[in-house]
């Protein structure tokens, strides 16, 4: 995919990717699947799934993300969990690509280096919502036409991929809070709907992953 006035970049493989690859940064995917159609055609997205990277310190690259599968260990619970999940990065995109059949984007986070104080909100998120589930398709329909009426829900109880991400954008001060989290779908996160951050942050153009 390619967005009209933008210049085309050349694939990066995957392992300049994840080695690239920071904290703040928004990876996106787009399958084939009945499932990941009827996303996109009820959310009139051009992607169907997305996450978010956590790198700090001397651990690999991880990403943050709410799914259904439970085909990888999860980094902070040790266990395979469906729902909210950290997988290491380069693991979790070659399974949404070979098991998935999913293309992946990247977006790097632009702006100045991450404070300690939103690396501490990210932790606190990370451990708030790890292992939450992930809602049915009638409470994701519910949650997500909630948020485009700009009701807050009260509670999340569970949590889809967009919602996570928002939320941990918001935690970090990445994101404005004038919307709930459940208002975004992944389609927000791609830059034809160029998503405003809390400046000076922004997210640069897709990158595709090969």
């Amino acid at each position: 995919m390619h967005v009209a006035g933008q210049p085309a970049q050349q694939p990066l493989p995957l392992a300049d990717a994840v080695a690239t690859a920071a904290t703040g940064d928004v990876w996106l995917f787009r399958g084939r699947s009945a499932a990941d159609v009827a996303i996109r055609a009820f959310t009139n997205s051009p992607v169907n799934h997305v996450g978010m990277v956590v790198a700090l310190d001397d651990l690999p690259p991880l990403l943050w993300h709410a799914e259904l599968g439970r085909s990888l260990p999860d980094v902070w619970s040790g266990q395979r969990q469906r729902g909210v999940q950290l997988h290491v990065l380069a693991d979790a995109v070659r399974v949404w690509e070979e098991r998935y059949r999913q293309r992946a984007w990247m977006r790097q986070l632009d702006g100045p280096p991450l404070s300690r104080a939103q690396e501490d909100r990210l932790m606190e998120t990370i451990d708030r919502f790890d292992g939450r589930p992930f809602p049915t398709t009638p409470g994701l329909i519910r949650q997500w036409a909630t948020g485009r009426v700009r009701r807050r829900a009260s509670t999340l109880e569970t949590v889809y991929c967009a919602e996570l991400v928002a939320t941990t954008f918001q935690a970090m001060g990445l994101l404005p809070s004038r919307r709930p989290a459940s208002w975004y779908d992944p389609g927000r996160f791609w830059s034809g709907d160029r998503i405003a951050l809390v400046p000076p942050f922004a997210l640069a153009g897709e990158v595709a992953v090969r």
